[in-house]
């Protein structure tokens, strides 16, 4: 049987990709000094982690330590992050994640300290790759308190959280594409903050956002609209009740549509991914090679 966890611990091609990653997160601003954090689960108890109070954009193989799922350090010369809970956390919470990106892209943690919640229903990219960004409460960072505050919206189809006053936090079935999420939603809140400075964000209407979430099934992605009866198409409702207090408001752009949500029918959509969405095989297959398209695009200038 094929070990799925490679070499666990000792895995030098696995350390070697946290440093490559650590190195692009300094390198884009995402992680000043000694910010940020990278993980990767190498077994059932095991996960190698960054060290705490290391610049993220020179670490070496050497550097990468491994805790147990409880936090335990195991492995290492040095100290592990103190944010490794929050990792954690989210692995036991999501056994298909494997790797977590957690730094402080500047235009993203805007939106943080601002509470600002992302507008959906707006750019075809952030509907198919990354779909509705919850906001977690804010806490002391370091403990468990803080670490918990994710599991109110680590249901199906999330892969970025917000975290008030304080970043983000990405997470994937592997390290590079926990990485791509963090690149997505900061490129999307600089673009948002740039559009605003040119008047009222336009929204996608309902037809056009019901074809992106029907394609976005099609390629196998997942949403969290796709798993909530109760939220809005646009409205950043899907985690409605991860929310003790109220939903976050929309304060610094014009309020999104009130469209019924993609589980709730509505004539001339479908919301099983079956039947007429719209656009025949070959519109849809020229939209995914556009999307592909700017998305690598946006990455290799960066």
């Amino acid at each position: 049987m094929q070990n799925q966890w490679n070499s666990g611990v000792n895995d030098r091609k696995l350390k070697e990709q946290i440093c490559e990653i650590g190195r692009r997160i300094y390198e884009k601003g995402f992680a000043a000094a000694n910010d940020g954090n990278i993980s990767i689960r190498v077994g059932e108890n095991a996960v190698l982690c960054s060290p705490t109070m290391i610049c993220k954009g020179f670490m070496t193989p050497e550097d990468i330590c491994a805790v147990d799922l409880d936090g335990n350090q195991i492995a290492g010369t040095r100290k592990r992050t103190s944010e490794i809970l929050l990792h954690l956390a989210i692995m036991k919470a999501r056994p298909d994640v494997k790797s977590v990106v957690h730094c402080h892209p500047p235009h993203a943690t805007a939106f943080a300290v601002a509470r600002e919640p992302i507008p959906q229903c707006i750019l075809p990219e952030i509907e198919v790759f990354l779909g509705e960004v919850p906001m977690a409460p804010y806490e002391t960072p370091g403990g468990q308190e803080f670490a918990d505050t994710v599991l109110p919206f680590l249901g199906q189809g999330t892969n970025t959280i917000i975290l008030n006053n304080h970043g983000t936090v990405s997470f994937d079935v592997d390290l590079e594409k926990a990485y791509w999420k963090t690149e997505i939603v900061d490129a999307y809140c600089r673009i948002l903050l740039l559009a605003k400075q040119l008047g009222p964000v336009s929204y996608l209407d309902e037809r056009e956002s019901r074809e992106l979430l029907d394609l976005k099934k099609k390629l196998g992605f997942d949403d969290p609209r796709f798993h909530a009866e109760d939220c809005d198409l646009c409205g950043n409702s899907a985690f409605r009740k991860g929310y003790e207090e109220k939903l976050p408001e929309t304060r610094a752009f014009n309020p999104p549509p009130a469209f019924p949500g993609y589980l709730k029918s509505n004539s001339g959509s479908t919301t099983n991914g079956g039947g007429h969405n719209g656009s025949d095989g070959g519109d849809i297959e020229a939209l995914v090679k556009a999307i592909t398209s700017e998305v690598m695009a946006a990455i290799d200038k960066k």
